[in-house]
């Protein structure tokens, strides 16, 4: 099978290495090109990028030359894009114009009505926006999103708990500091603390979260009717973000029906490579899920779920940069793929 050209736009950022990290040696997809800013456009990846991951560099991708991100300049038929979000916000358009497939992990246009805000196991009947938007803007190519990390984890959970037709979501999340970027949290703020905000998290859970378990009508997204509640909060893990989760559902199921559903959950997804077995994961112990014990399982991409107790009441856990991040845009490309979209 010929491999689909991808490219990584941000390449040198924490997001960008984990786009690198899953997409070297990826059995559909070859990493052709690597896009990232004019300081570091014209340099060898290995001169440019300060590799953080616990893996080595792959030694291929260090002697690829970085180029701008620029349409013009990108050798790929998909673009993942890690881009701050300002600049995604100008440029995943411009790339979406030039005839790209752009995955997205930006902020920038998932709320946006003919965007796509996708998770392949929960709505991936929202990929029919992809048509509405070409049709709209007259691009050739188009704009794919994925949902905030803390969002990806809890959603996730949700979707099998709606057949007991949920009221309303609380959340508190307890977020790892990698989720901020390499600068993004200084040491001496975080070191012995929790830090109870983080900008515009909170936002983006409760609205994110309605979009993605809303109903595609064949023009546009109609938000699912239960409210969600959020609170975010910052701590001292490196990666794996824990979220304590309230919902109230019509049908008031039993811990042990909410269970059974988590252990049920089949979304259909067979041969996409990375998608995970299972994707959800319940825990038995009473002190689990944990990021340190937990975070890694299924390659980063399985969501663990426990301590399921009336109410319903249960904590999820995963990955913020490979299940929250990178791993979901790649999950979504597959699934673009596998739909005949690339």
């Amino acid at each position: 099978m010929q491999k689909i050209k991808a490219g990584v736009l941000g390449a040198t950022g924490n997001v960008g290495q984990r786009f690198i990290e899953m997409l070297n040696n990826h059995p559909w997809f070859e990493l052709t090109s690597l896009a990232a800013s004019d300081k570091s456009a014209g340099k060898k990846y290995g001169q440019a990028a300060s590799w953080r991951l616990e893996n080595k560099m792959p030694e291929d991708v260090g002697d690829m030359t970085v180029v701008p991100v620029d349409p013009k300049k990108v050798d790929a038929d998909i673009v993942f894009s890690a881009l701050p979000t300002e600049l995604a916000k100008t440029m995943e358009p411009e790339f979406a114009k030039a005839g790209f497939a752009v995955a997205s992990n930006a902020s920038a246009l998932r709320m946006m009505k003919d965007v796509p805000l996708v998770i392949p196991e929960v709505n991936p009947d929202h990929l029919g926006l992809i048509d509405v938007q070409q049709d709209e803007r007259k691009w050739d190519g188009y704009v794919i999103t994925n949902p905030n990390c803390t969002t990806i984890m809890m959603a996730v959970t949700l979707k099998p708990l709606a057949k007991f037709n949920i009221e309303k979501i609380y959340i508190a999340s307890m977020q790892a500091i990698s989720g901020a970027g390499y600068d993004g949290v200084p040491g001496m703020a975080i070191l012995d603390n929790v830090i109870p905000y983080i900008g515009q998290e909170e936002e983006k859970v409760e609205t994110e979260t309605r979009k993605l378990l809303g109903e595609f009508n064949g023009s546009e997204i109609i938000d699912a009717p239960f409210k969600v509640s959020a609170s975010c909060n910052r701590v001292m893990v490196m990666d794996g973000h824990t979220e304590a989760i309230w919902a109230e559902m019509a049908d008031d199921p039993s811990p042990g029906e909410v269970k059974q559903a988590f252990l049920d959950f089949d979304p259909g997804l067979s041969g996409l490579p990375t998608e995970p077995t299972p994707v959800i994961e319940v825990k038995e112990e009473k002190d689990r899920p944990q990021p340190r014990l937990d975070r890694n399982i299924g390659g980063g991409m399985t969501v663990s779920v426990g301590r399921i107790r009336p109410g319903i009441r249960y904590i999820c856990m995963g990955h913020n940069t490979i299940r929250g991040a990178a791993g979901a845009s790649v999950l979504n490309a597959e699934l673009l793929k596998k739909k005949g979209k690339l």
